[in-house]
């Protein structure tokens, strides 16, 4: 039986345990620069001090004990120590180089520690850990500059990549691709699982969580909804929600995915920080909170984010007991697209040649104007096609297309991208938050496969 299939057999039974916070355990050590460094980073000129991945370098007896405090607590799942083990989040501590070493180290010991409690009975996971990174592919760095990002989706896929090849070597069993607050920033992740399954030709399962703001968006801007729709192409073996706010306020959010036809894992904060940085929510609250996700059949999988301890853990183990786990709905047969919001797939397609001749000429305010126009006069789509011969074309198409969502009028609905050169096509998809549309009628059937793996559909007949 696959890691997928048994996860599956399991979730059908009972509802799954996460484990709860690393880092406010690791806070609870007081840890000095030079228990960061240990000995491989004793000369490393820079400070390393909050540095909580090269713990799995450096103390990995620390981290290891904390796993096992989880599993003692009753979490099925523990997540890996390497939220940050990628080249782009280690970059700000001097090591970016060491990001695959930092993701097998953590997946080793988070393996010896899982396969060591690990029974017949209740088997215990490893989940590898990949966080957002400091950096967004599809917010502006710059708002004098909207067409401008602080990383580029090929420096994010080329990280997650490496983050993703240790972490697997190192023996994770799924991959967490959480706290996403950039749709575009996960799509990379999810790319670069993509070229790990085809090169190795297995199942990678892979969970994918968002962090929410106050009104059900994602920091980008994405509504839950049409976040799904954008990560769908990866069949997640779970979606859902970490981090964010308390369990007492996830609730309303988590009722967004009750039509979802994959797990829902929720694991939030135990609460908000308080002035002094501390959670308020003890693990009778939180557990309780979770109860009520648990009582309305809206989770498969839960644990705790920021704040929750072994304790928070332990009470919500008790809680899971008492609960049926939800059930799975059905697929819908309909093709979903979405853009920041869900939407639904055009019976024809019209392009605006305008568009196409403004980009040519420079002027790529006037282009934008109009598909804010014609999104203002109730469009359902952005259709974009840059002619092959314009100077440049793939560097006008990610200027157009990373202009044009600086719009949130334009930004909410799905965009189609038409063309017969793939690299013009794939320099839109690179900048796409949700699920788009590509008209492949004049491409290559290899150029088609990798449209599915940036995460689009595409027809042929448009």
């Amino acid at each position: 039986m696959t890691i997928r299939e048994q996860l599956k057999d399991i979730a059908s039974q009972r509802i799954l345990v996460l484990d709860g916070a690393m880092g406010s355990m690791l806070q609870r050590h007081t840890l000095t620069e030079a228990e960061f460094r240990g000995k491989r980073f004793a000369a490393h000129p820079g400070t390393l001090l909050g540095c909580n991945d090269v713990l799995c370098l450096s103390k990995p007896s620390l981290v290891s004990d904390i796993h096992e405090a989880y599993l003692k607590a009753g979490a099925d799942i523990i997540e890996t120590c390497s939220f940050n083990a990628t080249a782009v989040s280690l970059a700000g501590f001097g090591i970016a180089d060491c990001a695959y070493d930092i993701s097998f180290a953590a997946a080793s010991l988070a393996r010896k520690v899982a396969d060591a409690w690990s029974m017949p009975e209740k088997p215990r996971f490893v989940a590898g850990s990949m966080g957002p990174t400091a950096k967004c592919a599809g917010i502006p760095s710059d708002f004098a500059n909207p067409a401008q990002r602080a990383v580029s989706w090929d420096e994010l896929s080329a990280a997650y990549y490496d983050n993703a090849r240790g972490l697997l070597d190192g023996g994770a069993d799924l991959l967490l691709v959480e706290t996403v607050i950039d749709s575009i920033n996960a799509k990379a992740a999810l790319y670069a699982i993509g070229c790990l399954r085809n090169e190795r030709r297995s199942d990678i399962p892979v969970i994918v969580s968002a962090s929410v703001a106050h009104g059900g968006r994602i920091l980008s801007g994405q509504t839950l909804s049409a976040f799904y729709v954008a990560m769908s192409h990866a069949d997640p073996i779970a979606i859902g929600m970490n981090c964010s706010f308390g369990a007492t306020t996830m609730l309303p959010y988590l009722r967004q995915l009750a039509t979802v036809p994959c797990m829902i894992i929720a694991y939030p904060n135990a609460g908000m920080p308080n002035q002094a940085g501390d959670y308020d929510e003890t693990p009778a609250i939180m557990a309780q909170a979770e109860a009520g996700f648990m009582n309305e059949g809206l989770v498969n999988i839960v644990g705790g984010c920021c704040g929750s301890t072994p304790e928070h853990i332990a009470a919500i183990a008790e809680k899971v007991l008492h609960y049926r786990p939800r059930a799975l709905p059905k697929p819908s047969p309909v093709l979903p697209l979405s853009g920041l919001e869900p939407g639904t797939l055009p019976e024809h397609v019209v392009y605006d040649d305008r568009v196409e001749t403004l980009v040519a000429a420079g002027d790529y305010d006037e282009a934008v104007e109009l598909l804010r126009s014609a999104a203002e006069a109730g469009a359902s789509y952005i259709a974009l096609r840059l002619d092959d011969d314009l100077h440049d074309a793939p560097r006008a198409m990610q200027t157009l297309v990373n202009l044009a969502l600086s719009y949130p009028d334009i930004a909410r609905l799905p965009f189609v991208i038409g063309g017969s050169r793939w690299p013009v096509v794939e320099a839109a998809l690179k900048c796409l938050p949700g699920r788009g549309l590509v008209d492949a009628s004049h491409l290559a059937d290899a150029d088609k496969a990798l449209i599915q793996r940036y995460g689009e559909a595409y027809l042929t007949n448009l």
